[in-house]
């Protein structure tokens, strides 16, 4: 309380004091004019000055208040300054205006305000190296009032003065910096110290990054440490691999090394991403990465490829010709993209030139500028080099040679060309001749012509090679069909490669002879054996009489013509083809290419005369060898090999009556020979048959009688036989069942054994019949028969049986009796045993025996053994 009292003092003694300072006090409307400093800037006080109350005089309330110097900090309604808005120490102007005062001199005052400085609370502030600058403002305690503006901040460790904002990016520590205004009137200097803690970010380096072409070879990078990858980095950094999908490279935590041969026969060619982070060691600085790449390029191969430029044009296409370049790759592949291709014109005008074009497909285009094509000639485009847009240029793609020729054509012209005057035959070629073309230059072209005279044609086109103004080209036969005389005249002429054309006008004469009239001439050949002498006759030759004749004998292979000079007489002749045109048997045919007559030299061609003959040859002996039967088989001669209505069988090498098809083989030996289509007969061949029959088999003294308590088999059998590895049993003697060796025997069963020779696949012609007996048994001293047994159904000893005696004693009769001796059953051998019905006495409870005693008697009737009597017991 007294402090705010004194203060009040104060203030009331700077007032009066401020008042008897001013330098102009009017009695005014407005008041005098006043004024104040005000040092204590965050004093809560100073949010709120009167400055009404700073007027001198009598002011008249209800003025207007301006701030003349743009504090900031008037209220122009209230007249109330906050000195917490002003943001620099100075001092400033506010007038106070009474406005429509009756009697009022001067309607404004003016009082003025010394704003002392103010530093702001600075506070302590931690900064990351790696934010690079830090303005020096933010070190200021956010609690309290901010500093005002227009201050100067010094560095103290150097006492120079620094920018508001600093560079910290090379700071590492603590670092003292003031901000101070300086004094103004009676306001003294304040500064604020703030201390910056600058912590060191990580480094993880710059990126050096890798280009290398796959193409040339990796294996000196198998093992690549990453960290060549950057520079400056801080250690102890881990590597990652930042690529879409993973190389697989990196398999550990700390693992720095990559193999880029393998990276690059996975996944080709392309940018290969690995980042490299290092942690922070305080929170404050965020952990840093660098991503540092490898680039991968596959080296382009061009060989085989091809470039074209279209097109060749005539010397008077050049003023609105345009072209292109198209090049297309070779084997290898080359992917679609953008490319550079850059490329060099020769040629007065020539030049290097880059061109943009795309390759789709294995093919890329890009238009040349014609004016490098602007005269006649030969212009040479050669591709110096193609290259992805987006290539480094890291390999050498393989070029090969890569260019093409575009040719500005001139006009032919056959100005003062001649024709040499040619003789020919009727419906043949002529030579025609052209000389004296000096202004063609050497090449092919087509020329125009027509003929007129005894032969006449138009629009006739004829392709000729010009060399050193010289050519000449065939009249085709078709055009001389008439004897006599013609003249041809060439009308126009075209260059094959340009398609340029020109008029012309060059004639030369024809002379056309006769030829031998042929329509009625005709061949005859005979079909001969080998070694015989084959004749060729000609009828039909008219009034002719020395003719040469050029032929061809064809086995369907290229044949050399044979020319033969021949005397015709009554239009017949005849010759004799040399054996060394046929020396081998076979199908020929004479053709007669040309007939000439030999008093004019005309000729004919003959294309349609011909005659076909054979040369026959006489087949070699068959192709035989020995062979064997089964004798159960019944082979006969259509059994043998080889077999065919070519081929005959005789008994011996001389016979001539072949041997009848249905002839049972023996051993024994035969003949064959084959009989070619055309009648000859071939030598015989001899062969040796052999007819196999094994033995049938024979049983051992064990005979056929088995025990049938052994279940004897078709084995047991086969043991039993001189031949057990090979004999086979059926169940009848012809067309029977095989049985397999597990075959249970029955008694008196019949069996059929045949021996199988496994050496020549033969069965035996004969067998052996056996009749089996089961009942070769010896007889127990004490035969086990039961004493009794329980009819009831129940399917457990419902009937009375003595187990074996039908093998025991095959012959043996069984009587039940009741007790009173009449008989029940009476049993035999296969007979079902007693079931407890009455089978032999009437009227005994309907045939069903009651429970009780009955008595038995066996027969064995086997070894003199006599009966058997006892008793059983049934009990239903």
């Amino acid at each position: 309380m007294v402090k705010s009292y004194i203060k009040f003092l104060q203030f009331i003694l700077f007032f009066v004091f401020s008042s008897l300072l001013s330098g102009n006090i009017h009695a005014q409307c407005a008041g005098d004019d006043g004024g104040l400093t005000v040092c204590d800037i965050p004093n809560l006080a100073n949010r709120s000055i009167n400055l009404y109350a700073a007027l001198g005089g009598t002011p008249t309330a209800g003025g207007t208040w301006s701030d003349d110097d743009e504090s900031g900090g008037l209220d122009a309604n209230t007249g109330v300054l906050n000195a917490h808005l002003i943001r620099q120490s100075k001092t400033y102007r506010y007038t106070y205006t009474v406005n429509g005062a009756a009697g009022c001199t001067d309607n404004s005052s003016v009082v003025t305000v010394t704003i002392g400085g103010y530093s702001g609370v600075a506070s302590n502030s931690t900064q990351c190296s790696a934010n690079i600058t830090f303005n020096l403002f933010e070190a200021f305690n956010g609690l309290f009032l901010g500093p005002q503006d227009y201050g100067q901040w010094y560095d103290n460790t150097t006492n120079k003065k620094v920018d508001p904002v600093i560079n910290i990016s090379e700071l590492e520590g603590d670092y003292g910096f003031t901000y101070t205004i300086p004094a103004i009137g009676t306001c003294p200097e304040v500064s604020s110290t703030a201390v910056i803690t600058v912590v060191r970010a990580p480094k993880a380096g710059e990126d050096i990054n890798l280009s290398l072409c796959g193409s040339d070879g990796l294996s000196a990078y198998k093992n690549f440490d990453l960290n060549n990858l950057l520079a400056g980095q801080d250690p102890g950094g881990t590597w990652r691999d930042g690529n879409r999908i993973s190389t697989g490279e990196l398999t550990f935590a700390g693992d720095r090394f990559v193999d880029i041969e393998k990276i690059y026969d996975r996944f080709g060619e392309g940018y290969y991403y690995f980042g490299y982070k290092v942690l922070s060691q305080k929170p404050i600085c965020p952990d840093d990465e660098k991503v540092a790449w490898i680039r991968l390029e596959k080296k382009l191969d061009f060989t085989g490829a091809t470039v074209t430029v279209n097109s060749d044009i005539c010397e008077t296409e050049i003023p609105t010709a345009n072209y292109s370049v198209t090049i297309k790759k070779g084997p290898a592949a080359i992917p679609n993209g953008a490319y550079y291709v850059t490329f060099q014109v020769s040629g007065l005008n020539g030049r290097t030139e880059i061109a943009s074009a795309n390759f789709n497909n294995g093919t890329l285009v890009f238009p040349i500028n014609p004016n490098y094509f602007q005269d006649v000639g030969t212009y040479n485009v050669n591709i110096i080099s193609i290259y992805k847009t987006n290539s480094l240029k890291i390999c050498a793609n393989i070029m090969g040679n890569l260019s093409d020729d575009l040719i500005i054509y001139p006009l032919p012209d056959l100005d003062n060309a001649k024709i040499a005057q040619t003789t020919t035959c009727q419906n043949q070629g002529a030579l025609i001749q052209i000389s004296d073309a000096v202004k063609i230059g050497d090449g092919i072209y087509d020329l125009t012509y027509n003929l007129s005279g005894d032969n006449q044609a138009s629009g006739q086109i004829a392709r000729v090679t010009f060399i050193g103004g010289n050519a000449s080209f065939t009249l085709p036969p078709n055009l001389s069909p008439n004897p006599g005389n013609a003249v041809i005249t060439i009308t126009n002429i075209t260059h094959v490669i340009s398609q340029c054309s020109n008029t012309a006008n060059v004639s030369g004469a024809i002379v056309i002879k006769h030829i031998p009239y042929t329509a009625a001439l005709r061949m005859q050949i005979k079909n001969v054996c080998f070694e015989e002498p084959v004749t060729v006759s000609l009828t039909g030759l008219g009034a002719l009489t020395d003719i040469s004749l050029s032929y061809i004998v064809s086995d369907n292979t290229t044949s050399t013509p044979l020319t033969i000079n021949l005397l015709v007489s009554g239009g017949n002749a005849s010759f004799i083809i040399p054996s060394t045109s046929a020396s081998n048997p076979g199908s020929y045919a004479v053709y007669i290419v040309n007939l000439t007559d030999n008093k004019n030299g005309c000729g004919v061609n003959l294309s349609n005369l011909s005659h076909s003959f054979l040369i026959n040859a006489i087949p070699a002996a068959p192709s035989a060898a020995p062979q064997s039967f089964c004798k159960v088989d019944d082979a006969t001669i259509a059994n043998l090999q080889p077999n065919g209505a070519q081929y005959k069988w005789y008994i011996s090498e001389t016979a001539t009556t072949p041997l009848d098809p249905a002839y049972v083989l023996q051993s024994e030996n035969y003949y064959v020979k084959e009989t070619s289509a055309a009648g000859c007969t071939s030598p015989a061949t001899m062969i040796s048959v052999t007819i196999n029959d094994p033995a049938a088999p024979e049983l051992n003294s064990e005979g056929s009688g088995f025990c049938g308590l052994d279940n004897p088999t078709i084995l047991d059998l086969t043991n039993r036989t001189n031949s057990p590895a090979s004999v086979v049993w059926y169940d009848a003697a012809a067309n029977g069942n095989l049985l397999p060796s597990t075959t249970p025997l029955v008694q008196n069963g019949r069996y059929y054994g045949f021996d199988f020779s496994d050496a020549t696949n033969c069965i035996s012609e004969k067998s052996i019949e056996v009749v089996v007996s089961l009942t070769n048994c010896d007889a127990p001293e004490n035969l086990f028969i039961p004493d009794g047994f329980s009819p009831n159904g129940d399917g457990v000893n419902d009937v009375f049986v003595i187990p074996d005696i039908d093998f025991l004693y095959p012959d043996y009769v069984l009587e039940i009796f009741n007790r009173y001796g009449s008989r029940m059953y009476k049993g035999f051998k296969d007979k079902l045993g007693w079931d407890g019905i009455n089978y032999e006495t009437s009227g005994i409870s309907n045939g069903v025996a009651a429970n009780g005693v009955y008595f038995y008697v066996l027969h064995f009737n086997k070894d003199n053994k006599p009966p058997r009597q006892g008793r059983l017991y049934l009990n239903r």
